[in-house]
């Protein structure tokens, strides 16, 4: 092999490919050249010459993590504590009328912080579900997507809306919500403005109004129509509490997943976050549409009324899971090795030791995210044309002293674990484990003051 690489990853313990056939190969190295992957090899495949070269040795190289849930402008106020211990609606009321303070300011150093927090866990790709739009607070979306090209971190914000208030019988105060013909013109303005549909792209944007409880029926239905006219895809919470079954049952007649059906959602343009609470039927005509779910580990078990996502049955069924971390205020914590770790473990409680795996995990974090956000093939796999978008994981020192059999499992049940290199497009994030992104300590003297204001501290 004669071609010139930008960059190559040598010497792995392990490539996990995550290809259509689960390839690992010992020793493996990847090259990446103009932003994709160029070539994958063992160590009989002489491996190019490249500009620049990272040594995986004792590591296990991965693709990047896709996170598929996010609120990222909540790490503004995490671990609140007048809220910490209360319902999913005690928690949302509690915290709307702090988040009607936020401003362009505060959504671009939460995006800033939350982005670098996530590259450090190993996540290169992340949606964003920011759903409130307080009067005059700005162009919050455009402000993150400003924050996610500094960090340099492949984004997909969702413009998320709220146009049911408390006094029309939804949860959130008037503060926080927006009418319907200007939440669809937003869209519209910023799926022209941002919305990259090219192979490789770096930033694809979503509509996603919040809520079967916080917006209206006609809303759903005219995003659905927006998003096939514009040609991108949609997003929204659902099934994610028992109090979201009486909601939709006293409002409208029908169970959540019912009331997706009848709004025009349930198509393949459509992922869910959460879907806590379907039924067998439901399932299966969740994955007969090819709907996909963001499966939220933590915030389910911390805010999620107590119940499991069907995992394995969705799985089973053909929904596409990806995984997701949720707001930074109810997990308190931007991980996407912790979801995957967290899901191993939720799967294993529900089923017994052999209801889930690390590699099923594995190919939740990264193939599966890819199917949530219509980009199979792209993302979450480390083939030839895929973008160059990967993790060196190190599986050295105390904590994994002794895992010699199986990497990937090692991976999990060890650890804990942080990236020790993330690359994006061929550009690497994460260096030994320190972002490369300039400024972090002035962007956390503000974000400080941003999330004292929005406290009222």
């Amino acid at each position: 092999m004669d071609q010139h690489a930008d960059l190559l990853i040598r010497n792995a313990l392990l490539v996990a490919t995550c290809d259509d056939a689960g390839r690992e190969i010992a020793g493996g190295w990847v090259a990446v050249t103009n932003g994709l992957v160029s070539a994958v090899g063992g160590p009989a495949d002489p491996p190019p010459s490249a500009t620049r070269t990272l040594d995986a040795g004792g590591c296990l190289v991965t693709p990047g993590l896709i996170n598929t849930h996010h609120h990222i402008y909540q790490n503004l106020t995490r671990s609140y504590r007048p809220v910490v211990n209360g319902t999913l609606f005690e928690w949302l009321t509690g915290l709307y009328p702090l988040w009607s303070r936020l401003d362009e300011e505060a959504s671009y150093l939460s995006a800033w912080v939350g982005l670098a927090e996530l590259a450090l866990g190993g996540c290169t790709t992340t949606t964003d579900h920011l759903y409130v739009a307080p009067k005059g607070g700005g162009d919050l979306w455009s402000a993150e997507i400003t924050a996610a090209r500094e960090v340099g971190m492949r984004f997909h914000p969702t413009r998320g809306s709220m146009s049911v208030s408390r006094k029309d019988g939804g949860l959130p105060p008037d503060e926080v919500v927006q009418d319907e013909d200007e939440i669809l013109a937003d869209c519209e303005r910023l799926v022209k403005k941002h919305h990259d549909p090219s192979w490789g792209a770096m930033v694809r944007v979503a509509i996603a109004p919040c809520s079967p409880f916080s917006v209206s029926p006609d809303l759903m239905k005219r995003a659905a129509e927006l998003a096939e006219r514009l040609d991108v895809r949609l997003h929204t919470h659902l099934a994610e509490d028992p109090d979201e079954d009486t909601y939709c049952m006293e409002r409208f007649g029908r169970r959540p997943i019912e009331q997706f059906e009848e709004v025009g959602w349930l198509s393949s343009r459509s992922w869910v976050a959460h879907c806590i609470y379907p039924s067998p039927p439901e399932i299966d005509r969740l994955g007969a549409a090819g709907v996909g779910v963001a499966h939220c580990p933590s915030s389910n078990m911390l805010i999620g009324g107590g119940g499991f996502a069907p995992v394995r049955e969705f799985r089973e069924a053909g929904v596409p899971v990806g995984l997701g971390c949720d707001g930074s205020a109810s997990t308190d914590s931007a991980s996407l090795w912790l979801e995957a770790r967290t899901a191993l473990l939720l799967g294993r409680q529900r089923r017994g030791p052999t209801g889930m795996t690390a590699r099923e995990v594995l190919d939740m974090a990264t193939r599966g995210g890819a199917a949530c956000l219509g980009r199979q093939g792209e993302l979450g796999e480390l083939t030839v044309g895929a973008v160059g978008d990967l993790v060196v994981w190190p599986l050295t020192g105390i904590a994994f002293a002794g895992a010699l059999t199986d990497p990937v499992e090692a991976w999990l049940r060890c650890g804990p674990s942080a990236a020790r290199h993330t690359v994006v497009a061929g550009s690497i994030l994460v260096e030994d484990g320190v972002l490369a992104a300039a400024n972090q300590e002035d962007i956390l003297a503000r974000h400080a003051r941003a999330a004292a204001h929005i406290q009222g501290l």
